[in-house]
């Protein structure tokens, strides 16, 4: 008894679609279960120990671009921004900041002492975390700030435009 060889290769397509349709699966099953791990990651990490001001300045950025800072050497362009002039008394100020914060999403307040602000902003598809600090500096008469993220190299510009959008409405709050 012949085979039809149009049956044979039939059911060696239909096996190859078979397999293709594993591979395509475990490759699926794969990246969710590495966006899950990312995303935990990102809930758990832990703040890191060097932020807050000391010596009158903030933590420095690493070299990774993926940070923004009034401190950074002004040649920086990668970090550099400048400080904010400090148009009213400090507690003012740090009143204004906190009004303004309290309508952005996804941050939290981590540490607000006299002078001195740290909030955690996270992004809003995988919540990743990023520090975000002010320090009042009266004696000259600025706010310096700093933002960084927690976890991986880039940010795609996300550190700097939120200072720099920030930082127009403060001042916009504080010239009223």
């Amino acid at each position: 008894m012949r085979r039809n060889p149009r049956h044979f290769l039939g059911a060696i397509r239909v096996k190859r679609l078979m397999i293709l349709g594993w591979v395509a699966l475990g490759i699926v099953t794969l990246m969710a279960v590495g966006v899950a791990a990312l995303a935990l990651q990102a809930r758990t990490v832990g703040v890191p120990p060097e932020l807050g001001v000391r010596n009158g300045r903030l933590a420095p950025c690493p070299s990774s671009p993926n940070c923004v800072s009034t401190q950074a050497d002004p040649s920086d362009a990668t970090h550099a921004m400048p400080p904010l002039p400090l148009a009213m008394p400090a507690a003012e100020a740090q009143q204004q900041l906190r009004e303004l914060l309290s309508t952005q999403p996804r941050v939290e307040v981590l540490r607000d002492e006299a002078g001195y602000l740290h909030v955690v902003a996270r992004s809003a598809t995988m919540g990743f975390p990023d520090d975000v600090e002010f320090f009042f500096d009266e004696a000259a008469g600025v706010i310096h700030f700093r933002s960084a993220s927690r976890l991986g190299q880039g940010d795609m510009g996300v550190n700097r435009a939120r200072m720099e959008q920030l930082s127009a409405a403060l001042l916009t709050a504080m010239e009223r």
